[in-house]
């Protein structure tokens, strides 16, 4: 997306300067690092980070609207509805893909959001590791709106910790040491001071609940939730005993769990904007588009991908059983953006957004970056690939 920078790179790169890279990048928390690394950052230039700022903020306008509670009522499921939900959702992910116009021209298109939290700890540490061995224009930065490393960590360990000590705060999740995403938990846990701590740790006692912290028994007084139904309720079987998260506590959520579903696909049908494709709910439907090819299916309340239909049929519409939980989106053209060694590679940016409750509108913060030479991005559809994987995008200044 920057012509001349891109050129470079890749006519400098080298295997060995990677496999550097990638030892660094390992060696502050061995073994944590699961997922597949890209080879390459991108850069976007200033007209495209307007391009795809806007689009975020004219979404954020529509959150902000007097109707949207009661229009995202509907999302939250009865039986994962959890109490004291905080007025504001303090963080968003909105994730675009870098299309192609019918002018062949590049904009952002919008392919799903999130009221909840992605990697806002490793997207600090990771771009820094890269700089060491990567040639990156000084006036390029991971960061959004006037943020620095500084200004950033301040606003997002206030934001987490709230008047609590960082003991007193957790980072909840479903057997955090075993997830994929683990390496953000540490660097959170590095940045912040607060400890990722699973659900089956937790101990009640009637509305309070506490967690052992070096042999120390600590109320838990803040949780930051990690926390997604869809993958708790598919592991309850092995989980054992833990405490009903959706029950009265006494305790303060960042961010609220009941805004993962306010903020999703769900929202999608209610924005209206060039950067966002058409979308709606399947119940609505009243008929089939004559060009269904060009629609996707996905499923309301599942993540990671799963459950969607991309070559759309109409007996895959008319097998689906509860077609409210569904929507129809139009589908998107990917640019082959990314010159690499063999084929071009695809891409998304997801950027990062943080609001604290004294602001009146969340701020654009931080961001990544997926590469992908698969039909869809993710890492069941790039298996034996390269130049894909995890990344950042760095925005001109």
């Amino acid at each position: 997306m920057v012509p001349a920078w891109r050129k470079s790179f890749n006519e400098n790169f080298t295997k060995e300067q990677y496999e550097a890279f990638i030892t660094e990048l390992h060696s502050g928390h061995p073994g944590a690092i699961e997922f597949r690394v890209a080879e390459t950052p991108i850069l976007a230039d200033l007209a495209f980070k307007q391009k795809i700022i806007n689009a975020c903020e004219s979404i954020v306008d529509r959150i902000l609207a007097p109707d949207f509670l009661q229009l995202t009522e509907r999302s939250i499921p009865s039986s994962e509805r959890v109490p004291n939900e905080s007025p504001i959702a303090h963080m968003i992910a909105f994730d675009f893909g870098i299309c192609e116009n019918e002018k062949k021209e590049l904009e952002p298109q919008l392919i799903e959001m999130q009221g909840f939290p992605t990697l806002f700890g490793f997207q600090v540490y990771y771009p820094e590791v890269l700089r060491k061995h990567f040639n990156i224009p000084e006036n390029y930065s991971q960061y959004l709106g006037n943020y620095t490393k500084e200004t950033y960590l301040s606003d997002l360990k206030s934001l987490i910790l709230g008047p609590y000590e960082p003991e007193e705060v957790i980072l909840l999740e479903i057997k955090p040491h075993e997830q994929k995403t683990r390496i953000d938990f540490y660097c959170t846990q590095t940045y912040i001071g607060i400890q990722p701590v699973c659900i089956t740790e937790l101990e009640q006692e009637g509305k309070l609940l506490y967690y052992q912290n070096n042999g120390k028994r600590i109320q838990v007084k803040r949780i930051y939730n990690r926390i997604i139904f869809d993958d708790l309720n598919a592991q309850k079987s092995q989980l054992g005993s833990f405490v009903d998260i959706t029950q009265v506590l006494d305790v303060e959520w960042i961010p609220h769990p009941n805004w993962f579903y306010r903020i999703s696909k769900f929202t999608l049908p209610f924005i209206q904007h060039p950067y966002v494709p058409p979308t709606l709910f399947l119940n609505e439907l009243k008929e089939f588009p004559t060009n269904l090819e060009q629609y996707v299916l996905k499923p309301l309340f599942s993540f990671a991908g799963q459950g969607v239909v991309i070559d759309v049929t109409p007996a895959d519409i008319q097998a689906i059983k509860d077609p409210e939980n569904w929507i129809l989106q139009k589908k998107v053209q990917y640019a082959e953006v990314i010159p690499t060694p063999d084929i071009p590679a695809k891409a998304e940016i997801r950027i990062m957004y943080i609001w604290k409750d004294e602001w009146a509108r969340p701020k654009p913060a931080i961001n990544l970056a997926r590469l992908s030479k698969g039909k869809m991005i993710g890492v069941r559809y790039n298996k034996d690939k390269e130049w894909v994987g995890g990344s950042v995008c760095f925005f001109e200044r």
